[in-house]
């Protein structure tokens, strides 16, 4: 049961954008720009803008104004979920 309620905490889709935070961290060792987002999960950059903005309004990052990849994860770690391979619409002739 508590397994539940940790990720009740946001949604699949957020976790994957908190998944890929922590995860790009790790590999880059600074947070990624918008713009890694859109070529990671295949988004626009409004929708990318409008997640991030969620993310911190729930207080699961924060980010300092006006700085460029200032994202900071405030979940811990064993919180998230494994981060999933994305599943393209060209999947099929």
């Amino acid at each position: 049961m508590s397994s539940t309620s940790a990720t009740a905490r946001f949604t699949e889709k957020q976790g994957q954008y908190l998944a890929f935070i922590h995860t790009y961290v790790l590999l880059n060792r600074q947070a990624p720009a918008e713009a890694d987002f859109q070529r990671f999960f295949c988004v626009t950059p409004p929708s990318v803008h409008q997640m991030i903005v969620q993310l911190e309004r729930l207080g699961l990052i924060r980010r300092t104004p006006r700085q460029a990849r200032s994202i900071e994860l405030l979940v811990p770690a064993e919180e998230l979920p494994a981060l999933q391979p994305i599943k393209t619409p060209v999947a099929g002739y």
